[in-house]
């Protein structure tokens, strides 16, 4: 009986940090990315990377995300979108970022700005890690983290490049209305 009781509150506490994210999210902060699957819950972290939030936010605010593919998706690392030709090599008419990087984990879900070689090369492009991703902690930019839809990332296809792809259908701001 104990053992019940016990692996019943384990399992609840496991559960806790899930439900806590959707009660604590500032719609000025989070994204909803549009899949063709469902929606993908994205909490910015403007406390992390502000320069790298707002510009998030002016894109997807421009419809710049919307249709464009997820082009790189590597099985147990990550899934690469942001960019509007599907190559890996564009970005949007905006200044490229300096880097903000942080001693931030990038744990399951964390998504990070990618760029080149240049750590102050990140303009439009980011990943979201499928698994722990630690070994990146430091060297790339933390904007955000999946906080619901998960599971529809890692649906995902697989391809590097990938073969027809994935889209973002829509993304926008929660507090905005379109």
């Amino acid at each position: 009986m104990i053992k019940h009781v016990t692996a019943a509150l384990a399992a609840l506490f496991l559960l806790l940090p899930a439900v806590s994210h959707g009660q604590d999210l500032d719609p000025e902060n989070t994204l909803i990315m549009q899949l063709e699957d469902g929606e993908v819950t994205i909490r910015l972290r403007p406390d992390l990377a502000p320069n790298h939030v707002a510009q998030i936010k002016t894109l997807t605010r421009r419809g710049f995300y919307d249709a464009t593919p997820f082009h790189r998706v590597i099985d147990g690392f990550m899934a690469q979108g942001g960019d509007p030709t599907g190559t890996g090599a564009g970005g949007s008419d905006l200044p490229d970022l300096n880097a903000e990087f942080t001693n931030t984990n990038f744990g399951r879900g964390v998504i990070g700005a990618a760029r080149t070689s240049d750590p102050n090369s990140a303009n439009s492009q980011f990943f979201i890690c499928f698994d722990d991703c630690s070994f990146l902690n430091g060297q790339y930019t933390v904007w955000g983290e999946v906080v619901e839809g998960m599971e529809l990332v890692d649906a995902l296809k697989r391809g590097e490049p990938v073969q027809d792809p994935d889209h973002i259908v829509h993304m926008r701001v929660a507090g905005d209305t379109n």
